[in-house]
């Protein structure tokens, strides 16, 4: 590896004062910061009295900056990466830069800091763990309604980025595909109109809620009703998983509440 790297810089997502004293130094370090909007960017590095060569890095021209950042990185500089709000690349620009900075071998380092979704999930009430976080769904119905079908059957929360405009129409999607699930619509984190609506899809829809400024919304899963299965097709969903017929024996027990000797048995029998 070299000596220089590559830094992804969190950046708050609303309120200053979630900045890290990690993320202020790596600014100050930093030859070069690659910026979503260099007029967000210079407001930020403005409160806090940084100075910095400031490079638009936006999905417009990713492709294009690839192989500058490698120049950059090639004559011993030290390269910033931030998006406008949050951590880089999560639904975000950057992905291509750290796809070919990895493949010429230098160092890339990513700081912990400020991302919408955490806040939003553990805000919502909705089951912590597992969960998805999918980010921004498809704007064309046709499309978004494609994707709704393939997670309809997921168990886990599922976390989304959405536009205050968009927002009924993707409920009413999900609606259709999901049936009326929990939701929690969190939207201005970090802000001071910052709010948690802590409903279901239905009521959301009914009760025409107005709506304005950054949104993550948190979805539940689907819940499995395992107990009306046949215990052979039980078992197999577990198979499926690749776990062995022992581990899902015993898994299959304890969601039913009944003894491993009656799956084991019941199971046998009907093979």
């Amino acid at each position: 590896m070299k000596n220089n790297k590559l830094y992804l810089i969190p950046t708050p997502i609303g309120n200053y004062d979630d900045i890290t004293i990690r993320s202020l130094k790596i600014l100050e370090l930093v030859d070069i910061l690659l910026c979503e909007d260099t007029r967000e960017t210079g407001k930020l590095l403005n409160n806090f009295n940084i100075k910095k060569k400031l490079i638009s890095c936006h999905d417009h021209n990713e492709e294009h900056m690839r192989s500058k950042v490698i120049e950059y990185l090639n004559e011993g500089l030290n390269i910033g990466l931030v998006t406008d709000q949050g951590t880089p690349i999560i639904s975000d620009p950057g992905y291509k830069i750290v796809a070919s900075v990895a493949k010429e071998n230098y160092s890339i380092v990513s700081l912990p800091g400020a991302t919408a979704f955490v806040p939003a999930l553990t805000l919502s009430a909705l089951a912590p763990q597992p969960f998805l976080f999918y980010g921004f769904l498809n704007s064309k119905r046709s499309k978004q309604l494609k994707e709704l079908d393939t997670l309809k059957n997921y168990t886990f929360t599922m976390i989304f980025y959405e536009s205050p405009k968009r927002l009924n129409t993707t409920l009413k999607n999900m609606l259709e595909i999901f049936g009326n699930r929990k939701i929690a619509i969190v939207r201005e984190l970090t802000k001071k109109y910052e709010e948690v609506i802590r409903t279901d899809i239905n009521e959301y829809l009914n009760n025409e809620f107005e709506i304005k400024g950054e949104i993550v919304l948190v979805i539940e899963g689907i819940k499995q009703n395992y107990q009306n299965l046949p215990i052979e097709e039980h078992v197999n969903l577990y198979l499926q998983d690749n776990m062995s017929l022992n581990e899902a024996m015993k898994k299959v027990a304890k969601e039913r509440g009944v003894a491993k000797s009656i799956i084991y048995k019941e199971y046998h029998q009907n093979k």
